[in-house]
């Protein structure tokens, strides 16, 4: 046991600490990544003895699990770990508050293994306070054109799909794919929120939208650039953006930004060729649902006018170049630029989660405004973070009592546009060095 632990220790020595983990995530010592290992792996480091912990407290939700209005997914998968910012960010009102004091089973006796807080005068909960109100008189008609959109492009993508298969022009496969890679992205939109028919299409994609609900909703929106961001772990060994020359060094930092258009373009493939092989070799991961991805293909080949192995190719086509696309959008969305919080920098004295999701982000300057862009984009990214079951079309009306919070905490939300995402995210690549200078410098909010 004592050599166990000394070799943990070890561990987390050799590669980096984190700021917001008391321990070294024990997923990141596994070679193949999937989400039901992060999960697993989350149980043992939360050490929420088979309950579901919320601050220092630890509740059995079991009964509960087939009412949640969010579905039985969310409390099936959470089972056994610590959901405290993510209960906080996905529930505004403050009726699942209440409702918590009837499945209280004790309170913990560990402390939490994360080092974030959530006071009710910090920065997140007088924010959320204030959009909680300003909810009341918000104009919802934009969640309609919301849904509108993904339709449509919903409608395009099997359009341009039959019309190349029909005609075996390139250009209608270009354009599919540019339409399946928007679709994929404002089905987002939809993810956080209880089950819907929209986060179904997100399959056509190749990914899975309970897969996206881990690694995306329950890792990445939670802990970003974390060391149990699972989304940003997926990429390694090729792509890197912990500031850490013992993770990588600058030569293999500079060798995965040659090769970025390839990563880019295996995003979509590889999520699905990497769990059929571990349903191959270990055990069942892959869902009912993973047939959709085949969907498109199959109608390809009904209305088609080409040769077999023409739409297969065409399909392969349309996949990769929507991954590609999806890339080069999703990964300069937002979160890497040397200017970005990363794990291994310095953090500010306040551990409010909103205010470490703020240092940890920059929006799209150049797409607010735009309700298509935003929604296709990853747009209006700070405050999706915050409130991410809020639908994209209402964000902007959220920008008044945004900005009050952010003055009065001395804070500042930062926005640059496309290129200067790509410019930044490829300089984070390359980083080994560790920003000395805490985000916000030594700013301190009114309440403190």
């Amino acid at each position: 046991m004592a050599e166990c632990d000394m070799e943990n220790t070890s561990k987390q020595e050799d590669w980096m600490t984190s700021g917001i983990l008391r321990k070294y995530p024990i997923y990141r010592d596994t070679l193949i990544k999937t989400c039901e290992g992060w999960i697993a792996a989350k149980r043992k480091d939360d050490e929420a003895e088979g309950l579901w912990r919320i601050k220092d407290k630890l509740y059995d939700l079991t009964e509960f699990i087939p009412h949640h209005p969010g579905g039985a997914f969310w409390l099936k998968w959470t089972k056994g770990t610590d959901i405290t910012e993510a209960f906080e960010s996905h529930h505004i009102s403050k009726k699942p508050e209440y409702m918590l004091t009837k499945f209280y089973v004790r309170d913990a006796e560990k402390p939490r293994n994360y080092k974030l807080t959530l006071h009710d005068n910090g920065f997140y909960r007088v924010l959320k306070t204030r959009v909680r109100d300003k909810l009341k008189s918000v104009d919802y008609s934009p969640a309609k054109r919301t849904d509108f959109i993904h339709l449509g492009l919903l409608l395009s993508t099997f359009i341009l799909a039959f019309a190349c298969s029909y005609t075996g022009y390139i250009i209608f496969e270009l354009f599919a794919g540019l339409s399946l890679c928007w679709l994929t992205i404002a089905t987002h939109n939809y993810m956080h929120r209880k089950d819907n028919w929209q986060m179904y299409t997100f399959n056509l994609s190749l990914m899975n939208f309970c897969n996206w609900r881990v690694l995306h909703a329950m890792s990445h929106h939670v802990y970003p650039n974390s060391l149990t961001d699972l989304e940003m772990s997926l990429f390694e060994p090729y792509l890197c953006w912990w500031p850490n020359s013992r993770l990588h060094t600058k030569w293999h930092r500079m060798f995965g930004v040659a090769i970025q258009p390839i990563v880019y373009t295996f995003i979509f493939p590889y999520q699905i060729l990497m769990r059929i092989t571990v349903s191959l070799l270990r055990k069942n991961i892959l869902f009912w649902h993973d047939i959709i991805g085949l969907t498109l293909p199959l109608f390809m080949l009904l209305v088609g006018q080409v040769s077999t192995l023409t739409v297969i190719r065409q399909w392969v086509v349309i996949v990769g170049l929507a991954s590609f696309i999806f890339g080069v959008i999703g990964l300069n969305a937002g979160h890497h630029d040397p200017k970005i919080f990363h794990d291994g920098d310095a953090h500010r004295e306040d551990r409010d989660w909103g205010l470490y999701q703020l240092d940890t982000i920059i929006d799209r300057s150049d797409i607010k405004g735009s309700q298509f862009l935003v929604l296709t984009h990853f747009g209006d990214h700070f405050l999706h973070h915050l409130f991410p079951t809020l639908d994209h079309g209402i964000l902007p009306q959220l920008y008044p009592v945004l900005y009050e919070t952010l003055e009065e905490f001395q804070a500042q939300l930062r926005g640059c546009n496309h290129l200067q995402h790509i410019i930044g995210q490829n300089k984070q690549l390359l980083r080994t060095e560790s920003n000395p200078v805490p985000p916000g410098g030594v700013h301190k909010n009114k309440r403190g």
